[in-house]
């Protein structure tokens, strides 16, 4: 199908939603909401095709003019001018048609669970966590979204050895969703006495907030332990059974919370990130089912894979799915300059997803 069939085909179911919705006829609600959602969806892509087809037109026009012999020549030099104008607009205009038309993915309007663990490396492994974690805390403070810690598990020299949090706000998920992977970093640990550079790794996990309605979690396929909270950061919460674990027996997937007083609180916030994780196991094995044919050019998101090295000795970040690295380390960490590094992968996720649809 051309591209200009596939734009008439937008414009027209466009105009279908709107005189359905307009139409007075009985629409239940969830009918009415899947309509509603879908026409504001398609508004943009209708807005940019009105005006590739407004430029093609002028062009038109302006093409007339030109072949005009008998015309005014001022009026043919002022139409050429316009038309080259037009004519290197539309390039642009077409592609960013093309972006706007490519295949959603529905979890990139979700707020999202942020899960981070020390990984190799001993205590510098746990300082690096925590660094990390600060660091998705500011860089959700830029934008002006909500983080809320949902556990933190301390080491003993005030390291993280897993944390996790809830970002709520726009377009959290797919800002956030290509930080999945393991990230390293070099530098002197502070407890080392000969000055080497050692390597240290901690592993982040992106997961889409999911709803009740998208995840069925049966009773019977959890075992719940309470326990007292302990360890660094949990001594002082109570000293009652208020930590809760949650085993999904189906899968093995265990998560465990502590900081809140509250059994019940614990409890609420154990299911909402196994909810996450259990619609994004699903969500991933449906993605690389479509994605069988290709290689994503900005890798898979898995956890095991290597995305990023932070080297403090150069003040460098490089991330090796795009080979981007910019020497502005303590900006990147402030949250600052690190969607230079996100608007990157996003750029290059849409490339690879274009040349898949051509």
């Amino acid at each position: 199908m051309d591209i200009d069939t596939k734009l008439d085909r937008v414009m027209t179911r466009h105009e279908e939603l709107a005189a359905t919705m307009a139409s007075g006829q009985p629409l239940d609600q969830k009918n009415f909401a899947r309509m509603s959602k879908e026409y504001a969806e398609l508004a943009p892509v209708v807005e940019k095709i009105a005006a590739l087809r407004k430029a093609q037109g002028e062009m038109r026009d302006l093409a007339t003019l030109m072949a005009d012999a008998a015309g005014d020549p001022e009026m043919r030099a002022l139409a050429e001018t316009e038309f080259v104008a037009l004519k290197a607009r539309l390039p642009e205009l077409e592609h960013e048609i093309k972006l706007l038309l490519l295949p959603k993915d529905e979890a990139d309007a979700r707020n999202a669970i942020l899960e981070v663990r020390a990984g190799a490396g001993g205590d510098e492994a746990g300082l690096f966590a925590a660094e990390l974690f600060r660091m998705y805390q500011r860089y959700a403070d830029l934008h002006g979204w909500k983080f809320e810690t949902l556990s933190v598990s301390e080491s003993d020299v005030g390291g993280y050895k897993d944390a996790s949090a809830t970002i709520n706000g726009k377009s959290v998920f797919a800002r956030l969703k290509f930080e999945s992977g393991v990230h390293r970093v070099q530098r002197v640990p502070v407890t080392e006495g000969s000055g080497r550079i050692h390597t240290s790794t901690a592993t982040v996990a992106v997961l889409p907030e999911a709803e009740e309605v998208d995840v069925k979690i049966e009773d019977k396929d959890l075992r719940i332990d309470v326990y007292r909270s302990s360890g660094p950061g949990g001594q002082s919460v109570n000293t009652t059974d208020s930590a809760v674990r949650i085993t999904h027996i189906p899968t093995g997937i265990v998560v465990a919370i502590q900081d809140e007083k509250s059994q019940h609180k614990n409890k609420a916030k154990a299911l909402k990130v196994l909810r996450a994780r259990l619609y994004e196991a699903e969500r991933a094995q449906r993605e690389a089912e479509r994605a069988a044919t290709r290689k994503s050019q900005i890798g898979t998101g898995d956890r095991s894979e290597r995305i990023r090295t932070y080297n403090f000795p150069q003040g460098r970040v490089t991330d090796h799915r795009v080979n981007v690295t910019l020497h502005k380390l303590d900006r990147v960490l402030s949250g600052e300059a690190l969607d230079e590094v996100i608007d990157v992968l996003i750029t290059e996720d849409q490339a690879a997803r274009l040349a898949a649809l051509e």
